[in-house]
Order: C-alpha cells, then sequence, then structure tokens
C-alpha cells in the first residue's frame, strides 16, 4: 500500500471498534483510515494473537493500535502487527483508564515524553511501516502547551510518522475515563499552534468532531480530522464526510445493510452470536423517519442466542411500519 491518506481516520474505541465495526465502518467509507481497539503488548505476547490481531481484507488500510511502555516489547509488537498485515502501528499515550495507569501506559505517558520517543524509535527500527502516536494535550497539572509541545518534539526527533492528538487534557486524578471523554475542555487552538510549529509532520486532530463542517474547519487548520463517538453513534455521518472530502456518491442505507448479511451469516456459522455485529448498526438510520422502530427491533431481538438474519430484517419491516402508521 502506498503512502496512507490522514484526512480522515475513525478514532480506535475500547469495546466499540473491534473487526465487526470496522467491517462494517468500511463499507460506508473507503478512504477512512481505520483503527483497532488498543491491544497491550503483554495480551498481544501472551493471550490470543490469532484472535486478537484477526481482520477482514476489506477493513484496508487499518491500523493497529498498541498499549505499552516497554520499547523491546514495542518494537516486538510492531513486528507481530506488520506481519499479520496492518497498515500502520499507533502507541497510545492517552487513554486514562486505571488499568493502564497501574500498568505505565496510555495517558500517564505524557509525563514521560523521552520514554514515548524511545517506543516510537524501537518500533520505527522494528518495521517499514508508518509508526504514529495517539495523544492527549497533558495531563492533570501539567502546562498543556509545555506537555504537548515536549512530547511532540521528542517523538518527531524519532521519527514518528503522524501525531493525532486529543484536543483535551486527562485528568488521572480525580475523572473516571468516561468524565475524561467529556468534562476536560477541548482546546483546538493549541493543536493549530502546533502544526504552525511542526510544518513537516503530519498533525490530525481529534476530540469532540460532530459532524461535517465542523471537521471541513479543523482541515483549514491541521492535516487530519479522528472522529469517535459521534461517527460510531451516526455511522452514516461516515459517508457523508467521505462524500464532501472526496466527491464520492453516498451509498444507500438499505444497500449498506443487506451487504452486511453475508459477513453475519458467516459469523453465525462460526458460532457466533448475531448481537456481536448487530449492536454496530444499531445508528445506521439515525435521524432518518422509522429510525426508532429500527433500534427497538433488534435491541430486542439481537440477544437472543437463535437470533438470525430475521432480526435485521424485521427491524427494517419496522421502519416501514412506523412510516406508514405516520
Amino acid at each position: 500500500m502506498g503512502k496512507l491518506d490522514r484526512r480522515f481516520a475513525i478514532a480506535p474505541m475500547m469495546d466499540w471498534t473491534d473487526r465487526h465495526c470496522r467491517f462494517f465502518h468500511r463499507l460506508l467509507t473507503h478512504r477512512a483510515l481505520i483503527y483497532t481497539e488498543m491491544i497491550t503488548t503483554g495480551a498481544l505476547i501472551h493471550g490470543d494473537r490469532a484472535r486478537l490481531l484477526r481482520h477482514d481484507a476489506a477493513e484496508h488500510p487499518v491500523a493497529l493500535q498498541l498499549g505499552g511502555s516497554d520499547p523491546v516489547a514495542l518494537a516486538h509488537c510492531a513486528r507481530i502487527g506488520a506481519d499479520a498485515g496492518y497498515d500502520e502501528i499507533n502507541l497510545n499515550v492517552g487513554c486514562p483508564s486505571d488499568r493502564v495507569q497501574e500498568g505505565r501506559f496510555g495517558a500517564c505517558l505524557m509525563a514521560e515524553p523521552a520514554l514515548v520517543g524511545d517506543c516510537v524509535a524501537a518500533m520505527k527500527a522494528a518495521v517499514a511501516l508508518p509508526v504514529t502516536v495517539k495523544c492527549r494535550l497533558g495531563i492533570d497539572d501539567q502546562d498543556p502547551e509545555a506537555a504537548l509541545d515536549e512530547l511532540a518534539g521528542a517523538v518527531t526527533a524519532a521519527g514518528v510518522d503522524a501525531l493525532i492528538v486529543h484536543a483535551r487534557k486527562a485528568w488521572l486524578k480525580g475523572l473516571s475515563p468516561r468524565e475524561n471523554r467529556d468534562v476536560p475542555p477541548l482546546d483546538y487552538p493549541l493543536v493549530y499552534r502546533l502544526k504552525q510549529a511542526m510544518p513537516r509532520t503530519p498533525i490530525v486532530i481529534n476530540g469532540g468532531i460532530a459532524g461535517l463542517e465542523e471537521a471541513q474547519r479543523h482541515l483549514q487548520h491541521v492535516d487530519g480530522v479522528m472522529l469517535g463517538r459521534a461517527a460510531y453513534h451516526d455511522p452514516y455521518s461516515l459517508a457523508r464526510l467521505e462524500q464532501a472530502l472526496f466527491e464520492t456518491p453516498l451509498p444507500d442505507r438499505d444497500e449498506m445493510l443487506e451487504r452486511m448479511r453475508p459477513y453475519v451469516e458467516a459469523h453465525l456459522r462460526a458460532g457466533g452470536l448475531l448481537n456481536h455485529v448487530a449492536r454496530h448498526l444499531l445508528g445506521l438510520y439515525l435521524g432518518m423517519p422509522g429510525a426508532r422502530a429500527f433500534r427497538r427491533h433488534l435491541s430486542e431481538q439481537m440477544h437472543r442466542r437463535d437470533a438470525d438474519w430475521r432480526a435485521v430484517a424485521g427491524a427494517v419491516a419496522a421502519i416501514s411500519a412506523q412510516r406508514q402508521a405516520a
């Protein structure tokens, strides 16, 4: 694969951007760079590697996000990811959960920029793939301008291929991981200033980007935008953004859903459950007449152990029934 286009990406989200979600999102956008959930070095080295790294060929371009702070382990896992066929290796320096603090990775690494630089250098030496970092503005009582500049300087010196900045601090003391996604204020201009100071380093902005107009506004200042929860809850927004950025035709929602059918049926034949995949489909019709009926029917039916594609078809039929009743 050639140079990755970073104008548009879908954020790595724990418990959300699994392989089923990524396959569905790829139907809606051919151009976005897609990221896995964070996988720790310990899990990848000692766990079920085949399960953790499994992805469909349709997902490309897809990046593997790693969590860790040992340069040797990260280099080893980067090679594993490259051998598994991923298109980029990304280091998580932004997750604020208690688990990552105990393991000395994620957002707490904002306090150790030299170590993050060493990690990037080790991964760069291990693989020919792009190596990127996703970070915050800082943590706790750090001055965000100084913290971000120091981290950016360290990883740029190590040869990082892009820096993805969630434009909020993370408060490791006093806020839960959920609160850290919303409570710390966004500071987009700080990310813009970083780009001005580092014109040769691709800078992608993340955090609170909900729609097309916001994304286009950010792209006047940085190299790319990364959408997270808003895109997950309204997956069709990915198609709208792709249309605006790349002048592609808008896909038909019903057609995209029908294209999921072979994938779902193959998953069921392999012993999987419908809800593993269907939970990612709930927002497809958001904002459309009948969307609530679709979500309600699918939510009620998909958790049955014998649920199959008929539950999805019934949810589509519920849309028509609600429209006729209106």
